[in-house]
């Protein structure tokens, strides 16, 4: 139709590739540190002579400690970004949190050149989880806040790039560790991957200010509002003026109605516009309003991530291979670390195809309470050293297959709560949703966290 305004189009994929790249580098703080625990436990875990003759193991409880002090910061600081990050601009908090990631990962890339006490070098390393999760918190607030904004696909997309920088972690891990160089070296190799892994996220955010279809949608003050206004005015019909008029009166939910009728081609883009221009001329609704609106996918984002970190990795990174030799070295970064990290990527990426249950199913919600059996699975497998439980499976491919199943489940049920909340709510409130949404988010990871410690001692 002459005149009428065109959506753009995604030209070459470059918007979904680049919030893929920005939802890997969301999470390759996380995923880092937590893939290296055996370089962290290798350089902490160290004998002392008592009375000269006496060893006696220190402890530091890394995967417990390191799990605890990635979330809290990432509660707080989500908990700050919901309130915010409308005074802070996006750019500020986006790139300017990238920006303190990489120097971060730089400082940790320097330390495994530089000898250091193990009480020290713990502190540091604590003290760098802390920082470098708390900027990650208000990159992550952010990109969700911003890919909620565009159609929900791109969510899909954004969740996918998060699941694969787990693989992308161990998979360099394991080449650290089939290297034949030495192992501060590999280590050295290892910790530069992620710096130069958050260039290009910085890089990938960079350019979505230049990419018409992202603008599109990210600037709803552009251009583009000013001519789809224009069209709407210009071409406005019968059915079109009682819709406005009904806005006049303050009835925007007869406007919806009346828009929704219409499925010809034309009155799709017709209804589309004019839905759009409904919700402009409407504040967004409060915090607590649109809280009511997604409280079961919450509920539901919040306990996924409190029953896989409760185990994982403080409890699963314990679990010993059945046959020691060679093997020895791999077990842990192939059966516990690979396995989650792709099964965690095909979970949420099988949600591109396959939305089930559906977001107003009662059935969801059970499903993902259901999870909660994987908690005694795992902590039934082989986890050395052991105080209390029993060792019930013992063997290796049973463990490869509990973790399987329970990374899948978690991926899956993470992404479609993500991807639901923003459909609950009004386009204009879809912002907002992510950023709650993502609140809840780290609270269930800070509580699966904590519950950690009391878990692994009951082990």
């Amino acid at each position: 139709m002459k005149g009428q305004a065109v959506t753009p189009r995604d030209q070459g994929c470059l918007v979904g590739i680049s919030f893929f790249i920005l939802g890997l580098g969301t999470l390759l703080p996380w995923n880092f540190f937590m893939t290296a625990s055996l370089y962290f436990q290798g350089r902490l875990n160290t004998t002392e002579w008592s009375n000269g003759t006496v060893v006696v193991r220190k402890e530091y409880y890394f995967n417990n400690w390191m799990t605890l002090l990635s979330q809290l910061p990432l509660l707080l600081f989500t908990l700050l970004n919901s309130f915010l990050y409308h005074r802070i601009s996006e750019a500020i908090r986006i790139a300017g949190s990238l920006v303190f990631i990489l120097l971060l990962f730089m400082l940790t890339a320097v330390l495994v050149k530089v000898p250091m006490e193990e009480d020290r070098f713990f502190s540091v390393t604590m003290a760098t989880i802390w920082f470098i999760n708390s900027f990650g918190a208000v990159l992550q607030g952010s990109l969700f806040g911003l890919v909620g904004q565009l159609p929900q696909k791109y969510s899909t997309i954004f969740m996918s790039g998060q699941g694969l920088a787990g693989t992308f972690a161990a998979i360099a891990m394991l080449l650290a560790i089939s290297s034949d160089a030495d192992s501060e070296t590999a280590a050295l190799g290892y910790f530069i991957t992620p710096c130069l892994g958050t260039l290009v996220t910085l890089f990938s955010y960079l350019i979505l200010s230049r990419l018409e279809f992202a603008q599109y949608y990210l600037n709803r003050s552009s251009n583009y509002e000013v001519e789809t206004k224009d069209e709407l005015l210009n071409e406005s019909s019968t059915v079109e003026n009682s819709k406005l008029n009904g806005h006049a009166n303050g009835s925007v939910t007869s406007v919806r109605a009346e828009a929704e009728v219409d499925c010809s081609p034309d009155g799709t883009k017709q209804a589309f516009l004019t839905l759009e221009q409904a919700d402009r001329g409407q504040p967004k609704a409060s915090v607590i309003e649109v809280f009511k609106k997604i409280w079961v996918m919450a509920f539901c984002v919040t306990f996924v991530f409190t029953v896989t970190l409760s185990v994982f990795p403080a409890v699963t990174a314990d679990v010993k291979t059945s046959f020691p030799g060679k093997w020895e070295r791999f077990f842990l970064s192939v059966c516990c670390f690979l396995i989650f990290n792709i099964n965690d990527w095909l979970g949420r990426t099988v949600t591109t195809f396959i939305r089930w249950p559906c977001k107003e199913s009662r059935l969801f919600p059970m499903l993902v309470v259901s999870r909660v059996v994987f908690i005694p699975l795992l902590m039934l497998c082989n986890v050395q050293s052991r105080s209390y439980l029993p060792v019930l499976i013992t063997h290796d491919v049973a463990f490869t297959v509990i973790m399987a199943f329970f990374s899948l489940s978690s991926g899956y049920f993470v992404c479609l709560s993500m991807s639901y909340a923003p459909q609950l709510v009004e386009p204009k409130d879809a912002e907002t949703a992510g950023a709650l949404m993502t609140f809840f988010l780290a609270l269930g990871l800070s509580i699966g966290a904590a519950l950690s410690f009391p878990l692994r001692a009951l082990v």
